[in-house]
């Protein structure tokens, strides 16, 4: 009996592989969620009954991952492509980005790039001063680099509506490839510098001041509401956060000045003043914008180092991009939106690859065609006959001998 396809197979819609399409489905979601695949398929054997081996389990997520990677280059491309309109108008947008260290196999490590988009609320009063909350986040990951991953999130920042949004705010730290995603994707964003990692350069510097005598006057701490020490470098910080780099930046540069020699100090000062506009907190926090970027931060360790910078993990390359696409599923709360997506595409492939099946063998299966007639040759005309040699005559018979013209002649004349 010759092979085929069982019309229930189309029916029933199954997956490549021997699950169901649900058990399926809770395999990679299981594996998504749980930091390894071996603990993955124990989980899925207790809730389901079903035994798999990690890696089957392995295999399954890393193929589902593809595929949605696959999808959304596509239709980042398609987008930067056609400019479709946005899908909502959103009134305060903030976004950020970093990145994170994971280790890869031989013991390399790779860089994996995360954005972090959510929507501002307004500003709750507290004793402390105002709260801001940024809600409803989403993320998007990639381990490319950083001009790719500018084309890339731009799928997920279409669909979070930059482009109708109000206000558009970006915190980030001080990393060259942020400033120019804020330039590719939003340049008139509100440029917001991270104040922990701001804090991180005027520390060294104040912690330095006492040496060579550089007080913050007292009228600075008063009018910035810091009631610490100034000898204390949490104060210096304060006075930044309250009274902004215009109330800071005369001691800073005194207590450099004081050491020319130490350079760490120079570079610190040389960071911190080329980026005074980013630095404007009693303005932003005024308006209402977060002054840090944890929520990047955070989707560094929920998103990216929850699941693949465990104890013992190494990442080959090819499967880092498929998990962070899962990951992002599952923290965006968008799984049942992409599992179709993957799910439909899987389908699509088995379909295409059924196709190609049956042509090749129904083209195995015609009879071989006859091989064409050739066209008779052309006549060939007989070779002269060629006289024989002397030597090779034979006797010639009178009754073959030809009528002698003289014999002729005598006939007549004796008549």
């Amino acid at each position: 009996m010759a092979p085929g396809f069982f019309p229930l197979d189309d029916e029933l819609a199954l997956l490549p592989g021997t699950l169901t399409p649900r058990l399926q489905e809770s395999l990679v979601r299981l594996a998504t969620h749980i930091p390894s695949f071996a603990k993955a398929s124990q989980e899925f054997a207790w809730l389901t009954g079903a035994h798999v081996h990690p890696d089957t389990a392995r295999r399954h997520t890393e193929a589902a991952g593809a595929v949605l990677v696959a999808h959304e280059t596509a239709e980042a491309a398609r987008i930067l492509r056609e400019h479709p309109a946005p899908p909502c108008a959103p009134d305060t947008l903030l976004f950020s980005v970093d990145g994170a260290m994971i280790p890869l196999v031989h013991g390399q490590w790779t860089e994996v790039r995360t954005l972090a988009v959510g929507e501002v609320q307004p500003a709750t009063p507290t004793a402390a001063g105002p709260v801001v909350r940024t809600t409803q986040l989403s993320y998007f990951s990639r381990r490319v680099d950083s001009s790719t991953f500018s084309d890339l999130a731009t799928l997920e920042l279409h669909r979070r509506g930059i482009e109708g949004a109000r206000r558009v705010g970006v915190v980030v730290d001080g990393a060259d490839w942020c400033q120019t995603f804020v330039d590719y994707q939003y340049p008139d964003a509100v440029r917001i510098l991270d104040f922990p990692h701001a804090a991180e350069h005027v520390t060294p510097i104040a912690a330095c001041a006492a040496e060579v005598n550089v007080r913050l006057p007292a009228a600075t701490l008063a009018a910035t509401g810091v009631t610490l020490s100034s000898e204390d470098p949490t104060a210096w910080c304060q006075v930044l956060k309250h009274g902004g780099p215009a109330a800071l930046l005369p001691a800073l540069r005194a207590t450099v000045a004081a050491q020319p020699t130490n350079q760490e100090l120079v570079t610190h000062l040389s960071y911190l003043e080329a980026r005074v506009a980013q630095m404007q907190y009693p303005q932003f926090i005024a308006d209402g914008w977060p002054i840090g970027s944890g929520m990047v931060e955070s989707a560094n360790k929920l998103v990216v180092e929850d699941r693949l910078k465990g104890a013992g993990m190494h990442w080959a390359d090819q499967n880092v991009n498929p998990l962070l696409a899962l990951r992002n599923a599952v923290c965006n709360d968008r799984w049942e939106e992409c599992w179709t997506v993957i799910a439909r595409e899987q389908r699509r492939a088995v379909w295409v690859k059924r196709q190609r099946q049956r042509a090749t063998r129904q083209a195995a299966r015609a009879p071989a065609a006859l091989p064409p007639v050739p066209a008779p040759p052309e006549p060939v005309p007989p070779p002269a006959p060629t006289p024989p040699a002397a030597s090779d005559a034979k006797p010639v018979h009178p009754w073959r001998r030809p009528w002698s013209v003289r014999r002729q002649r005598e006939l007549v004349g004796a008549a």
